[in-house]
């Protein structure tokens, strides 16, 4: 498989951008706000959507240079960094299931993309 590996290097940073995004809308969605609207307008909602609207321009530049197909593999690494920033900044468990599945995630990565 022939792809430019600095576009791909490129996709895999905006999708861990985008799971950092996911982690600072979660930690959002646990804090208590006064007024309903400041649930979905507040500084830590606004920088998570910016963030997700930079990683989309930057997923769309990435993929002028790498195939489409490579794409989904690509995307799948965000089951990992979820997982692994879950457990540090939301001090949630990786149980034994979700183990094995990061590992399979990782494997079948590897595997394609190689």
């Amino acid at each position: 498989m022939k792809y430019n590996l600095l576009y791909a290097i490129f996709y895999l940073v905006s999708v861990f951008l985008a799971s950092v995004s996911q982690i600072v809308l979660k930690k959002s969605a646990g804090i208590k706000y006064k007024r309903k609207i400041d649930e979905y307008i507040n500084k830590n909602v606004i920088i998570a959507y910016l963030i997700f609207f930079t990683c989309t321009l930057c997923t769309l530049f990435a993929l002028k240079k790498i195939p489409l197909s490579l794409a989904p593999i690509l995307e799948s690494t965000g089951y990992i960094y979820v997982a692994i920033l879950s457990l540090i900044i939301l001090k949630e468990r990786i149980t034994k299931k979700k183990f094995i599945g990061l590992l399979l995630i990782i494997v079948g990565v590897g595997i394609s993309v190689l």
